[in-house]
Order: C-alpha cells, then structure tokens, then sequence
C-alpha cells in the first residue's frame, strides 16, 4: 500500500482533479531496506522477487507432493495449468522437442503470473514486473536460450539463415538478412521486455491514481462539499481497471511464454 499512501499524501482535494505525487517514478522505486541479512540489504522489490519464488515452488510443492488416484481440485487446477503449459505452449509450438523445454517455460509463466498478480493484492499492489530490470532479465534469458539452441542445434548455419535467407527473392535477400540479424540478436529481447514492463506500469498507474484519487475525495466530503462527487467515478472506473488488470496479469503471462516458445521454435527450426 505504500505506492497508494504516496500518491493519497500528494493530494490536494480542494484544488486537484486527481491525486498523484510530483513524480510518479516515485510509485516504482522502493530504495529504502526493509530489513538486511549481513551486508545485502533487501528493499521491498527485492523482497516481493523472493516472495513470487516461494510462492511459484508452494504451488508446485502442495500441488504435487501427493499423487493421488483421486486428487483434491487444488491438485487437479495446478495439473491442468501444467498440463495447459506443456501442450498448448511447449509442445503446440516447438513440437515433440518442447517437453525438453516445458520446465523452463512453466517456470517463466508462473513467476510472471505471480509477480504480475501482485499489482491486484492487497497490502501489495505493486507488479515486479513493472520494473524494467526484472522484465528486461527474463527476456535476457530467454534470448540466451534460443540463440544457444540455434547455436547448439545448426551450428553456424543458424547465423547464415538469418543473414542470407534462402525463402524471399536473391535480390532482398541482403536486407531481410540484415533486418532479420538485428530482430533476432538485438530487438527480440527488447521488445519482448518492453511489452511486458510497458503493460504492467501502465495498468498499475491507472489503479494507483484512479483508487487513490476516488478514496481521497469521497473521504474529504466535510471539507469540500459536493466537489467530493468527483470521487464517484473515479473509484468506480478504478475498480473496474482493477477487473481488467486481472486480466491482463494473465494474458501478460502467456504472451510471454507463449513468444518465448516460438523464439526457441524458430531457432531450431530455421527452414521456417
């Protein structure tokens, strides 16, 4: 809540339309330790990256530890969200080879589930995953993995397909070579970071000013009168922002992984 606080602190309901601090990088940057083990101090963000690892493995750990002919429905929805993973994502898009990778490919969706979710929890309302560092470090991964694939799987022909691309005319073979080196070594973790960070920044601004500014108005009723109704809508156009953010936590998610399978498949596949 303390983004939430900030932004209430920053307001001014007698002469502002809308609460928000002077500058809302202040919403993302947590730099203050919340406690220290030895000499590493852990900030908040610090702290909620651990929290979404211990929440990925007890999902996983209760889910699973007993196979069961007759599985409680908690076992049964962490199975079929294992399931979902493996074959529409894993195996749909890189085929029989995708088993090999579905451990990867779970982990990645489950941790950017979780930390997406956490702009929708109470006492937390804040996405890891709106900091550029995190998104930009999954992506990194996954680019370290499918060109070590390519790599690993054509040699240097994997380099070769993408600078002379055999399937489009001789004469644009040179530019799509070259457009294609640079999506595939340069653009391909970038976009894929700033897709994920872009989304959850913008949605956790909108819950963040909408909330905060719908309670600080409605809660200022004695001290400035019928301009207290402005608060209405906002908090009710909030709350369904927050309905959406649901959403789109999950949708985030799956793009993620799901374009995260298709950089693998295209690595192996280059004839593609």
């Amino acid at each position: 809540m303390e983004q939430l606080i900030l932004a209430s602190g920053a307001c001014d309901p007698a002469n502002d339309i809308i609460c928000k601090p002077d500058n809302v990088i202040e919403l993302f940057q947590f730099e203050d330790n919340l406690f220290a083990i030895g000499p590493w101090g852990i900030t908040r963000t610090v702290f909620l990256i651990l929290l979404a690892m211990v929440i990925v493995v007890a999902l996983l750990f209760f889910g699973l530890r007993k196979r069961r002919m007759n599985p409680s429905k908690y076992g049964v929805s962490i199975e079929s969200l294992m399931l979902f993973v493996r074959d529409e994502i894993a195996v749909s898009i890189i085929g029989p080879d995708g088993v090999k990778y579905y451990p990867w490919l779970l982990s990645l969706f489950l941790f950017v589930l979780v930390g997406n979710l956490f702009e929708v929890t109470p006492l937390i309302n804040f996405p890891i995953t709106s900091r550029m560092a995190i998104a930009g470090g999954l992506s990194l991964l996954t680019w370290v993995i499918f060109v070590f694939v390519g790599l690993k799987k054509n040699g240097f022909g994997y380099v070769g397909a993408l600078i002379w691309p055999t399937t489009v005319p001789v004469a644009l073979r040179p530019l799509v070579g070259l457009i294609e080196f640079v999506s595939v070594f340069f653009l391909r973790p970038l976009t894929l970071a700033v897709r994920l960070f872009a989304n959850m920044v913008a949605g956790h601004l909108m819950l963040t000013l909408l909330l905060v500014s719908g309670w600080v108005f409605m809660s200022s009723v004695g001290e400035i009168g019928i301009r207290a109704l402005i608060g209405v809508p906002w908090f009710v156009f909030g709350l369904g922002i927050y309905v959406f953010e649901i959403i789109v936590a999950v949708l985030q998610a799956y793009i993620i992984t799901l374009l995260s399978a298709v950089y693998v498949d295209s690595s192996i596949h280059i004839e593609h």
